[in-house]
């Protein structure tokens, strides 16, 4: 008898840490502060976190961008 293992992450919040948002991302923190265009959202009593919700939408618009590139090359070769 054959077996597998499922693992899976799963967040039971909506608002990350710096940290926790470049993992989410699937980025390291330098080049999460470098790259990521989505600003922390400040909550009461000081603490800067960002929104699950925005960084899912930069990086729809990321992979957006690139499908529009590949149609864009595909249209030019006929």
């Amino acid at each position: 008898m054959s077996s597998a293992t499922l693992n899976l992450r799963v967040s039971p919040r909506r608002m990350l840490s710096k940290a926790e948002a470049a993992s989410y991302c699937g980025l390291g923190a330098r080049r999460f502060e470098a790259e990521c265009p989505v600003r922390p959202v400040e909550l009461p009593g000081g603490a800067r976190v960002f929104d699950m919700v925005d960084l899912d939408k930069w990086i729809d618009t990321i992979k957006g961008a690139a499908e529009d590139d590949t149609a864009a090359i595909i249209a030019r070769l006929g």
